[in-house]
């Protein structure tokens, strides 16, 4: 046991000297492609200390081919556990992978259990977690939209309210935590794994993404605009969907820019089912693909003269590598994109899209990264070691 002199107190951490603390066994609980791409250096840095850890892996992602290969490309290993969910309702979901969950870790025994982001899988493995007497970590905390209709806000408040460790990327996710009456001694600032991840597997994409290669060799110009569409409030209504296409298809005519757009299997279902095909023909401009990897979606993104997204992730990857970005969304929990310069928030003003990506084209690109250094994930893992370890050390 170590006695108290050798702990240095500062406030909202308890940091211990270099005593060596015992370590920590981690869960990684996750569920979706984005959440595999921000949790990867996390992983990368525990296995690199030679720490103790299980990546679970909810099933939730209903398409195997968006995230069935992205552990290899990653360089990561396979998950431990696949507890196969597949698609369900909100509901029928959350109580199904928190069911599925309880085994694993009566079986693993981790110290904590860290998730990150706003999906499913997230407030599933934070309840099932927080009800065996785990501790809970929440990479990406604090973020908000303000609107209460988006499933992901509602699952990003509860998660938070019963987080032990809130790792928020920026000091403005710490103020939202801090209005909503989370203690302060929880919420540490770290930046963004998102950063660290980018950084990272840039390079890697440059020498494997055949693919993105093949798409920007098919275009009629080495100009290009980068495009995704997934969420439900603009595909699962034919009329706002409808709205957003017949805007898109313009922008060809007018700026002689070829459109990349590689659609997510719901987006493409709904294109179908509305009879929207039309819009999305060769002819128009516009090359649309199958969904791509997470490697080839990089480097179409750092290549690109715009992105167009409704992707709270490719929002962030877009400011770090210093592409402009028109989100497709009439909120966003990014703020901190707007603030900077990057992002452009459409709201419903699509009829002024043409408008948006002539003054878009036209800007410098010379913003500030607001998601730190690229050294989130060892600050996460540090604090917690250090916390963490401190608490077993003293037991």
């Amino acid at each position: 046991m170590r006695h108290l002199e050798d702990i240095e107190e500062k406030p909202g951490n308890i940091i211990p000297k270099k005593i060596g603390l015992p370590k920590v066994k981690y869960a990684i609980v996750l569920g979706t492609r984005p959440e595999i791409i921000k949790m990867a250096p996390i992983i990368k840095e525990l296995e690199q200390r030679g720490l103790d850890y299980v990546i679970v892996h909810s099933g939730q992602h209903y398409s195997p081919n968006m995230d069935s290969d992205i552990f290899e490309d990653l360089n990561l290993l396979k998950p431990h556990y696949n507890l196969k969910v597949g698609s369900n309702s909100r509901k029928k979901q959350i109580r199904e992978i928190k069911r599925r969950l309880k085994k694993v870790l009566e079986d693993e025994k981790p110290d904590i259990v860290l998730v990150e982001g706003d999906t499913n899988t997230v407030v599933a493995g934070a309840y099932a977690a927080s009800n065996m007497g785990i501790k809970v970590g929440h990479v990406e905390a604090g973020l908000r939209s303000h609107d209460r209709r988006m499933p992901e806000e509602i699952n990003r408040i509860l998660t938070d309210r019963i987080s032990d460790y809130l790792f928020a990327p920026t000091s403005q996710s710490k103020e939202n935590l801090l209005t909503e009456g989370i203690e302060e001694n929880k919420i540490y600032v770290t930046g963004n794994t998102i950063v660290d991840a980018t950084l990272q597997h840039l390079e890697i994409g440059n020498r494997n993404s055949h693919n993105a290669k093949s798409l920007i060799e098919r275009l009629n110009t080495s100009d290009y605009v980068f495009l995704t569409l997934h969420r439900q409030s603009n595909v699962d209504s034919k009329k706002q969907l409808k709205i957003i296409l017949e805007e898109i298809v313009k922008i060809p005519r007018e700026y002689g820019l070829e459109i990349i757009f590689p659609m997510h299997p719901r987006t493409k279902k709904m294109i179908s089912r509305y009879s929207l095909g039309r819009y999305v023909e060769r002819g128009k401009g516009i090359l649309a693909t199958e969904a791509v990897g997470y490697l080839d979606c990089l480097q179409l993104e750092s290549k690109a003269k715009l992105i167009m997204t409704d992707s709270g992730g490719l929002q962030e990857e877009s400011c770090i590598l210093g592409v402009p970005c028109i989100t497709l969304r009439e909120n966003t929990e990014r703020p901190e994109t707007l603030e900077v310069g990057s992002n452009t928030l459409i709201g419903k003003e699509y009829y002024k899209l043409l408008d948006y990506v002539g003054k878009l084209l036209k800007k410098g690109n010379d913003w500030k990264n607001p998601y730190g250094d690229g050294k989130t994930a060892a600050k996460i893992v540090e604090i917690i070691q250090n916390n963490l370890g401190l608490m077993k050390c003293v037991e």
